[in-house]
């Protein structure tokens, strides 16, 4: 197996002391966002025997095993990370693997630069994800039920935003969402920033169940992406728990630290809470307006003490082991490739020592034999 030296991106949201505190480094000051494992080209993990891409495309066969090849192709499937968020990310979407074809041919067709700041479509794969919190991790996930929205909007006592309130309690729930989501990222720009400053000096005032969506405002002052917010379930994980984010669904990470898993893709569209494009009729080709619990994942027991994340596709699979001290050592070994990350203890893979924030690669059917105490999480497909 191969440790991995890891690439942190200093993201403007990221928090400058979460990444640092969990890796036992001093914090330079600088936000630092996310920590990415695994072989995206845009920053591959590097080995002793090169980057992860490069050791990937000497033999693929050999490093991913046959079955991930005939399934995914001949590259790793998911992106691993930390993600350390200090400030709201923009509130965002994924889109299918059809519409991600769909879009990517028709840009590529009309000769959009993939580096152009409009292109939506950066590939023709999809993007779904799972957060896992290691902190206490507050996010936004799907839509609230309609009924619910309005009351949460007309509470601030904002008139501006009585036509939505009206939309909201008129409509059936597809509809409801829509029209009010459309109409909150069309609005007069002007008009609609001083909604926003109205609402977020509101939601100060208020606090408890406003809260979350003043310090968005805080962040984001005269964001229309503030009021669209507002339309979604707020979630705070606890450690342990996740969240799984499908096609469609609109979410934003606001604060804490978790182990994010995603297929390798990324194409985004944007609805709010950036400065960013937002392609607000593709945004709404691509939403899906179902309102909806968030469903908090929590690790599904199976044997040798493995914790599962259980999601609904195959280009990833994560897990969890809490190791006691003084426990056997597992064997880990599989005929698709893993990662293993350590985020707490002290433990052992293969030859390789591993504090926590630190990881290595496990080519298919390597033999992976993990001791120590600590918690570990791994990472891998489904083929």
């Amino acid at each position: 197996m191969d440790r991995l030296d890891n690439t942190i991106r200093p993201y403007a949201w990221g928090s400058t002391t979460a990444i640092p505190r969990l890796l036992g480094t001093e914090p330079t000051g600088e936000p630092q966002a996310e920590m990415w494992m695994g072989a995206h080209p845009g920053a591959p993990s590097r080995t002793d025997r090169g980057t992860l891409v490069e050791v990937i495309d000497a033999d693929p066969e050999k490093e991913l095993g046959p079955d991930s090849v005939a399934k995914f192709g001949p590259r790793l499937p998911f992106l691993l990370k930390l993600l350390a968020a200090g400030a709201p990310l923009s509130l965002q979407v994924h889109p299918d693997l059809a519409q991600a074809k769909q879009g990517f041919a028709d840009e590529e067709r009309r000769g959009v630069p993939v580096t152009a700041p409009h292109r939506n479509y950066k590939d023709a794969n999809h993007k779904p994800e799972l957060i896992c919190a290691l902190t206490e991790f507050d996010g936004l996930c799907g839509f609230r039920d309609p009924l619910r929205a309005a009351d949460l909007l007309d509470g601030l006592g904002v008139d501006s935003l009585k036509p939505y309130v009206d939309l909201l309690h008129a409509h059936p729930e597809e509809a409801a969402l829509r029209e009010v989501l459309t109409a909150v990222l069309t609005a007069d720009s002007e008009e609609m920033a001083h909604t926003v400053t109205e609402a977020a000096a509101a939601c100060d005032r208020l606090g408890g169940t406003y809260a979350p969506y003043a310090d968005i405002a805080h962040h984001y002052p005269g964001d229309p992406g503030v009021i669209a917010a507002m339309l979604l379930n707020h979630v705070r994980l606890q450690p342990g728990e996740a969240l799984f984010l499908g096609a469609g669904v609109p979410h934003a990470y606001l604060d804490g630290l978790g182990v994010e898993i995603m297929a390798n893709s990324d194409n985004v569209l944007r609805c709010g809470l950036t400065p960013k494009h937002v392609d607000v009729p593709e945004l709404l080709r691509i939403v899906r307006f179902e309102a909806g619990d968030p469903g908090v994942l929590r690790p599904e027991a199976g044997p040798d003490g493995e914790e599962v994340y259980e999601t609904p596709i195959d280009e990833f699979r994560l897990s969890r082991y809490v190791l006691p001290e003084g426990g056997a050592t597992h064997d880990l070994t599989l005929p698709t490739p893993q990662i293993l990350l350590c985020t707490a203890g002290s433990l052992r893979a293969g030859d390789h020592e591993l504090s926590p924030g630190r990881s290595v690669f496990v080519p298919a059917g390597e033999k992976a034999g993990v001791s120590g105490t600590g918690t570990l999480f791994r990472a891998t497909v489904v083929a």
